[in-house]
């Protein structure tokens, strides 16, 4: 199947891949070739595309039958993804929790970013 992400600034993967594994709001979903379609939400953490692994810090999850495509608010190879870039975006998601509509969301990202940062190292 075919897979996508794409940032707002660049295409970071496009690729065929047997399987990719992606962290949904809802929960974690390993993706195969002829799944259902479906449009999901994403919440910080590493999207696996077969082996290779990316770290996303949001957006969404477009599947078809064919393909996925991700469509990230920011997106690496894990690799580049440092300790000093994540927790400027924990200090960023902690700084707007108190302006935010839904304080519950804000707060799980909160805590999303602070997993990626402990799964990472």
């Amino acid at each position: 199947m075919r897979v996508d992400i794409v940032t707002p600034e660049r295409q970071l993967v496009s690729t065929e891949a047997d399987r990719v594994q992606i962290p949904g709001t809802e929960g974690e979903m390993t993706v195969m070739d002829h799944h259902a379609p479906t449009v999901t939400t994403l919440r910080p953490g590493i999207v696996t595309v077969s082996g290779d692994a990316y770290v996303v810090t949001g957006g969404f999850a477009e599947i078809s039958e064919s393909g996925t495509s991700i469509l990230a608010e920011h997106a690496v190879p894990q690799a580049e993804a440092s300790r000093e870039m994540l927790e400027a975006l924990r200090k960023d998601a902690e700084e707007a929790v108190d302006s935010a509509p839904d304080k519950i969301a804000a707060r799980q990202r909160v805590n999303d970013i602070a997993e990626l940062i402990r799964r990472i190292g």
